[in-house]
């Protein structure tokens, strides 16, 4: 069984924010910090650009715990970048800004939430199932590796979405 992505009580608060270009300097720390091939400033400075859904986790102190940034397009979402703190990992964040992205889903009318991760990447993908992601494919060489270039999973979740009744009203469908 699945967890819901929107289960309050396992979320662990801090405050959401949407990503702007002057936290880009800790986010491309973080990145850094996580990633042996981050992304570059020029592909935050063109998603927030382009009006993609970006958000950053701060704590108490302001310190940057988490950042998201996800592209609509038609009737989907796609998850193009996910980022926890190594210290502050496995304290629901990644589910904070999962449930985020799940509500925008609804709002936008995307009826599945897709994304990529590293096939040597399990801890993502044991999180990623356990919130109700499936694996549907494999993009081959997608990510730049030491050692050439490393297989993507693609994972999926479809989202229930609000639909026109025939009452003119709203309801909820699978």
């Amino acid at each position: 069984m699945s967890a819901r992505l929107d289960d309050e009580r396992m979320l662990t608060p801090g405050e959401l924010r949407p990503m702007s270009a002057t936290a880009l300097d800790h986010v491309m720390a973080l990145e850094a910090m996580v990633y042996p091939f981050p992304w570059s400033r020029g592909n935050f400075v063109d998603s927030l650009a382009a009006g993609y859904l970006a958000w950053t986790v701060h704590g108490p102190d302001d310190a940057l715990l988490a950042y998201s940034v996800a592209m609509l397009a038609a009737d989907e979402m796609h998850l193009l970048n996910i980022t926890v703190a190594p210290p502050v990992r496995r304290r629901g964040h990644a589910r904070r800004l999962l449930a985020e992205l799940e509500a925008a889903c609804r709002r936008q009318r995307a009826s599945t939430l897709w994304l990529e991760v590293r096939r040597s990447n399990v801890e993502a993908q044991d999180v990623y199932l356990r919130l109700g992601f499936a694996t549907v494919g494999v993009r081959r060489g997608y990510y730049p590796a030491a050692d050439g270039r490393e297989d993507a999973l693609v994972m999926s979740r479809p989202v229930a979405v609000e639909a026109a009744s025939s009452r003119g009203g709203l309801h909820a469908v699978e």
